[in-house]
């Protein structure tokens, strides 16, 4: 039994209910499989930080300042997506725990105290946490995430709520982990604040966020075949920097790495975007009919310059933060 069975499991500051005015309330046994080939590339900056195209904010003085992407990242859209996605999840984001896996890789091989899991999921990443040693929380928006979760796991606390405005008192939790979820919020400032406000003084937060220059394959194929974009604009890894930095946060280390998901044609890549819930989340485009995505397969294989594979990549900042 983890040494985090004797730890009190954290317990919402305010009630937290779900559209049936019910209270929110469970995680994997470890072994992450990778189902899907990939490659992995980062980038050094000149200061020593990993950083993708010179992107990284070390120093706190980016170009951009906070990002506000409400206008294209509504909520409620985003938790009926991945509760729709929630009983297929882990069959088909294999990307998805390779990225997670190496953010579980980033933390100490053994964690105290309470640990919280933002954007958990089906809870296999809060389950991670709990064998690691803390007594685990995982808090997502999509409800069919957290029932998938609660059904399969008993030792995590598995609570709704957003990252924009987290459940919880101050200085509650000693580490805080999150992975590929929080590019879906509206504003990075203020997810920022909230992660700080959480954390314990000392307290550490390893997140994992796909940042600008993901998709840049699909996008370019989309505008090669004359389609309509369809895809969500992602704070840059200077942004969510600058946003951590007003926060209070401190800045420990930022890796950018491009994960590069292999798909054997135009179908397969494309159900694995939609069937993790992560389609377009800002205005709705017409679907592709059979002449679109002909000529859409027929522009990826000409802009990649690959025959047999089609290559989807997924830029990923691996953030580790101290709350001095």
């Amino acid at each position: 039994m983890s040494s985090s069975s004797a730890l009190q499991p954290v317990i919402p500051s305010k009630p937290l209910c779900t559209p049936d005015g019910k209270v929110s309330h469970d995680t994997s046994s470890g072994t992450l499989a990778i189902k899907r080939a990939f490659q992995a590339k980062s980038f050094l900056s000149a200061d020593g930080f990993l950083s993708a195209g010179g992107s990284l904010l070390a120093d706190g003085s980016p170009a951009a300042q906070s990002v506000d992407t409400v206008s294209v990242i509504n909520e409620k859209d985003i938790a009926h997506r991945f509760s729709k996605a929630a009983k297929q999840y882990n069959s088909i984001a294999s990307i998805q725990r390779v990225i997670a896996e190496q953010a579980l890789i980033n933390l100490p091989h053994r964690l105290q105290g309470q640990a919280l899991d933002i954007g958990c999921g089906t809870g296999i990443h809060t389950q991670a946490l709990y064998h690691k040693g803390a007594a685990a929380t995982g808090v997502d928006i999509a409800e069919g995430m957290l029932a998938f979760a609660r059904k399969k796991y008993s030792d995590p606390i598995f609570i709704q709520g957003s990252a924009l405005d987290l459940p919880f008192t101050e200085n509650t939790f000693s580490t805080v982990f999150s992975s590929m979820a929080l590019q879906w919020v509206s504003d990075t400032g203020l997810a920022a604040k909230q992660i700080a406000r959480v954390l314990k003084k000392g307290g550490v937060a390893e997140l994992a966020i796909m940042v600008a220059g993901s998709f840049d394959e699909l996008k370019t194929a989309r505008k090669v075949a004359q389609l309509a974009q369809a895809d969500t604009v992602m704070p840059t890894a200077s942004q969510w920097g600058y946003s951590f930095k007003q926060s209070g946060l401190s800045l420990k280390r930022v890796i950018t790495k491009d994960y590069v998901d292999m798909h054997s044609d135009i179908m397969s890549l494309l159900r694995s975007v939609k069937g993790v819930g992560a389609g377009a989340t800002g205005r709705k485009q017409p679907p592709l009919n059979r002449r679109d995505i002909k000529k859409l397969a027929m522009a990826y294989r000409n802009a990649s310059g690959i025959e047999s594979k089609l290559p989807l990549t997924y830029r990923v900042s691996h953030f580790r933060l101290e709350k001095r």
